[in-house]
């Protein structure tokens, strides 16, 4: 045993013992050595399949040199790129750092590069090489053949990791290598597991996880405007926890659904791919596939779309495994076409291209599986010990890589390069801080403490190997930067991947620079419904957000927002398009309107009469009819007439305060005027001849003046109630927008009018109607006196039909209530109902005097006059003889009557 080596601690902790345990009995690494051998022989099979670069500081490397093999065999064949050309990398990141004399001067880096055979458990069987130096070997019971004590071989002493590649083999790895506090650097492994630093303290990548794609696919899937997506994911940890990823982000932000998620076993059976197309077709709407799968089941899985007659359905977006590489699109160049895919931004080194272009069998011994690549290249047999079979030729050693093949610098190349680098720059910030001023190794750094390291490597920041920059967060996860590519095919028929944008923590993504198969310039859909058009709300499908039906806001509802309809104010509507209220318009019964235009006509043709008898009668004032006729009231009654037609234009004027004011006052006054003279007139009748019968003595209060009185009596009844009206409830204008509130609410109308109720509108003409009966019941009870007595009868026919007139009103104003005409037909039926009783009164008692005063003027001549007693006995004889008119025939007592009497006008006036 060599004295000068010592343990690095000791004891050891639990965990490292059970891993010496697990080395020294499975046998996998050579520990002990059964007899005294030299060294070199010894040395030869433990490297055999490993690569060993001498230095100060011992760097471990993996890399999936080779497949992961079939059929029990840890390994299979050998991966060109992922393998040789990431491994030559570190190699060549080292002998720059090396002749580099600004970073870590005088001092060497060496390598102790593994293959991981692209299986997890390879990998942790392998990576236990660089924790044997870290255990404390015991070998006090252990003897060679003949008696002597073991010699030890020295491991060597990793200070660091770089790899692995594949998620899954970087979490196996990094179990064990924190537990001996080894800090390791990823340059593929993009799990979003590996950000949790609770579990994986010591691990770090110069590649972003995941989760930064996710969030970049998401934002993809977000500007393209799909909202209904379906996930495929590889069986293992990259495809899962990538698919994971996304549909967290997809749940915190909201806006995507996830139509289905479905998982591509590790050993799919036959069919499997068919059956997965068949399942994403079930939900044929979520065209747009994200993709977090190996290249093996991106190529299988659009073989089965092809196969299932889908080219062109689906919308590919694939993760960085997909990348821009070529294998998996050979031969399925038309069903790939369109695809989205992503990859970290990254950029070829030139450096290197001129670095491996140069190697060849006899510079490059160091690569213990050169040999190997150079058959695989060159398609060759080296020698008898070649490994490939069948009778290839032989190489010649003088072969040219690019030359005599083709060469594509691997993607990955600057990643593993800037890994190293990030590495020797902890390394020298370390040395910096524990070995100021001292050329190469001080004694401070004689044994590396794993943890200082690693803070060292968190806190690097430095320009890699293609300028960009090289930093860790917290979490050691490098920062987000992707190049976003679509696979199009060009006029040419020829396919290739072009950059369409980029994503930075942010996407900025060139719409117009996409292709797509159809000719169609929109971009393609993936949505489980179709938006909603505007004035329609979302009904959301339970459990998925992203499905909705579309419902119409109906009636007086507008749309509110994406989801709810809401009702307009009362004094609104919803707008053409239904996303918001406008007021509803405002109208009145306008002049030139066909309910206007007839009572306006009539209410002329009126106070054209009107003012023709008043005119008439102020002309031939002192003749014998219009005394006769009594003048003061005469003029009263020709006053109401006169207000009944021209209370028309009120009702159909512009409603404002002053309009309104005037309508409360002259709607019910022009009734009472008239009503109240003719009830004045009817009652004056009766009382004189109640009185004739009873004595000969005139009745009281038959005078004209009297007669006025009474009329002006009554009538500021009705004002007196008008006034209180005014004080209880002041005029004003109001906007009734029930009564012209339609089904359909274009059509709806708000009415601009006075604030009269129907109520206050009964109250205002109920007094009018009162006189009204009244005169018709004393018309009744006069209605025997003879016809040339004083307009008796006249008054009787005028109060019969005005009654008939009003009892017809009243249905059809409150009938119509309901009507969404209920303004026009209730005004007009006012106003002409208004007219009309005028027209009676003014056709029925005046129209015949005016033809005699005018035609006729030798019937306006005075008559004899009469004593009161002589108006008696007529009164009297008037009863006698109505009872005798059944017995006689018809006329004879009318002509008897009035061959022995004639009216005393002047006496009874």
């Amino acid at each position: 045993m060599d004295p000068s080596w010592k343990p690095t601690f000791s004891p050891p902790s639990p965990a490292a013992a059970v891993v010496f345990y697990f080395v020294s009995c499975v046998g996998f690494i050579p520990i002990i050595s059964p007899q005294r051998v030299p060294m070199d022989a010894q040395v030869a099979p433990e490297y055999a399949h490993s690569i060993r670069l001498d230095g100060d500081i011992i760097l471990g490397g993996l890399f999936p040199v080779h497949s992961r093999g079939d059929r029990g065999t840890p390994c299979g064949e050998l991966k060109k790129e992922k393998g040789i050309h990431r491994l030559e990398a570190m190699m060549f990141a080292i002998d720059l750092i090396n002749k580099d004399p600004e970073l870590l001067p005088n001092i060497t880096l060496g390598a102790r590069i593994l293959d991981t055979c692209s299986r997890d458990t390879y990998a942790l069987e392998q990576s236990l090489t660089f924790v044997q130096a870290l255990i404390e070997r015991d070998g006090s019971d252990v003897r060679c053949a003949n008696g002597d004590p073991p010699i030890f071989t020295k491991p060597d002493k990793i200070v660091g990791v770089i790899g692995a590649a594949a998620s899954s083999v970087s979490i196996m790895v990094a179990n064990i290598l924190r537990l001996f506090k080894i800090p390791q650097i990823s340059y593929a492994s993009t799990a979003p597991e590996l950000s949790d630093n609770s579990r994986y303290d010591f691990f770090s990548r110069v590649v972003p996880p995941d989760s930064y794609q996710a969030q970049a696919m998401m934002d993809i899937v977000t500007a393209m405007e799909w909202n209904y997506v379906s996930t495929l994911a590889s069986e293992g940890n990259y495809g899962e926890s990538g698919v994971e990823a996304f549909i967290q982000i997809s749940r915190d932000t909201g806006g995507v659904c996830i139509a289905q998620s479905l998982k591509i076993p590790r050993e799919p059976r036959p069919g499997e791919f068919d059956k997965i197309i068949r399942r994403l077709l079930e939900t044929s709407n979520a065209r747009a596939i994200i993709m977090f799968a190996n290249e093996d089941d991106i190529r299988r899985v659009l073989d089965a779309a092809k196969r299932n007659n889908q080219t062109g359905h689906f919308l590919w977006v694939g993760s960085d495994s997909w990348g821009s590489k070529i294998s998996p699109v050979i031969g399925q160049e038309r069903v790939a076409e369109g695809a989205i895919t992503i990859l970290p931004k990254r950029a070829s080194v030139d450096a290197f291209d001129r670095y491996f272009r140069s190697r060849s069998l006899s510079n490059n011994r160091r690569n213990v599986w050169f040999a190997e690549f150079w058959e695989e290249n060159f398609n060759c047999k080296l020698g008898m010990h070649g490994k490939r079979p069948g009778s290839l030729k032989k190489c010649t050693g003088l072969e040219k890589v690019g030359r005599d093949s083709s060469y594509e610098q691997e993607g990955k190349v600057q990643f593993v390069m800037d890994a190293v680098y990030a590495m020797a720059h902890a390394l020298h910030r370390m040395h910096r801080e524990l070995c100021y001023g001292y050329p190469g190794l001080c004694p401070r750094m004689a044994n590396i403490d794993g943890k200082e390291l690693l803070s060292h490597i968190r806190a690097v920041s430095f320009n890699g190997s293609a300028n960009t920059p090289v930093v860790f967060n917290e979490n050691g996860d490098a920062p987000g930067r992707y190049d976003i590519f679509q696979y199009q095919i060009t006029n040419r028929s020829t396919a290739e991947y072009r950059v369409i944008g980029s994503w930075t923590n942010k996407l900025h993504l060139k719409v117009e620079a996409m292709r797509w198969k159809s000719s169609d310039p929109s971009l393609p859909p993936s949505v489980c419904s179709v938006p909603c058009r505007t004035g329609e709300r979302k009904k959301v499908v339970k459990g998925v957000p992203c499905c909705w039906h579309c419902e119409r806001c109906e009636g007086y509802h507008y749309q509110a927002s994406e989801f709810t309809c809401e009702l307009c104010p009362y004094e609104m509507r919803p707008d053409a398009n239904r996303t918001g209220c406008g007021p509803i318009p405002i109208i009145k019964l306008e002049w030139h309107s066909p309910w206007a235009v007839v009572p306006v006509f009539i209410s002329m043709l009126g106070i054209i009469a009107t003012s023709f008898v008043i005119v008439t009668f102020v002309r031939y004032n002192d003749t014998p009819i219009v005394r006769a006729s009594g003048r003061e009231m005469s003029y009263v009654l020709l006053t109401g007439i006169f207000l009944c037609y021209a209370i028309t234009f009120l009702m159909i004027a512009m409603p404002d305060v002053g309009v309104c004011s005037f309508r409360r006052i002259f709607l019910g006054l022009g009734m009472c005027f008239s009503y109240a003279a003719l009830l004045t007139k009817t009652n004056r009748i009766h009382r004189i001849f109640e009185q004739g019968k009873k004595s000969v003595t005139a009745p009281r209060f038959i005078s004209p003046a009297s007669q006025l009185v009474i009329t002006f009596s009554l009538i500021s009844v009705q004002l007196l109630g008008v006034f209180v009206w005014f004080a209880v409830d002041p005029p004003h204008t109001v906007v009734d927008y029930g009564e012209q509130r339609t089904q359909d609410p274009m059509a709806a109308r708000g009415v601009l009018k006075c604030d009269i109720s129907d109520l206050s509108l009964i109250c205002s003409l109920g007094y009018s109607i009162l006189l009204m009966v009244t005169c018709t019941v004393y018309a009744i009870k006069t209605r025997g006196v003879p016809e040339t007595f004083n307009e008796a009868k006249p008054i009787g026919f005028t109060m019969y039909t005005t009654c008939i007139i009003w009892l017809a009103f009243i249905p059809i104003f409150f009938g119509t209530s309901q009507s969404a005409e209920r303004m026009y037909i209730q005004t007009t039926t006012l106003t002409i109902s208004l007219s009309l009783s005028a027209s009676v009164s003014l056709g029925m008692l005046y129209m015949p005097k005016v033809y005699i005063i005018l035609f006729h003027p030798e019937q306006n001549v005075p008559k004899r006059k009469r004593s009161f007693k002589a108006i008696v006995t007529a009164a009297t004889m008037s009863g006698k003889l109505t009872q005798k008119g059944g017995d006689r025939p018809n006329g004879e007592v009318k002509t008897e009557l009035c061959e022995s009497m004639e009216t005393n006008s002047d006496f009874i006036n």
